[in-house]
């Protein structure tokens, strides 16, 4: 990708694979100065602010289940994401579960650091 800021957008559902996609995704955008958290529901509901964000900078989906709502969001919006993943798959093949839907345990930290070495890799890719 190009050396500009680039937009994380995760899920916001309610599951545990949502938790570890928001709780990763903020991870990354408090560790680095060149990413940006974009939040769905504010997007879903046309606030004007994100939808030009959204726009702006190249973005990552990530998904929290095999739904990709947030890819499918984005196409609405009239969004190309310049890269998406399921947070399920990696985490599934490396048998690492989350456990709860609102509180990271033991657990759930070991997938937020699966899930933000997965999301650096995408990026790299791009």
């Amino acid at each position: 990708m190009k050396e500009e800021k680039i937009a994380l957008c995760p899920c916001n559902g309610m599951g545990p694979y949502g938790l570890i996609a928001r709780a990763a995704s903020s991870d990354l955008v408090e560790e680095s100065s060149d990413k940006i958290s974009i939040c769905i529901t504010a997007t879903s509901a046309d606030r004007e602010n994100f939808i030009d964000l959204i726009k702006k900078y190249p973005l990552i989906a990530i998904n929290g289940c095999e739904h990709a709502c947030v890819d499918h969001i984005m196409k609405n919006k009239g969004v190309k994401v310049s890269g998406s993943m399921n947070v399920m798959e990696p985490l599934m093949q490396k048998e690492l579960e989350p456990g709860d839907v609102s509180r990271l345990g033991k657990s759930g930290e070991k997938c937020v650091l699966e899930i933000k070495k997965e999301i650096n890799d995408l990026i790299q890719e791009k």
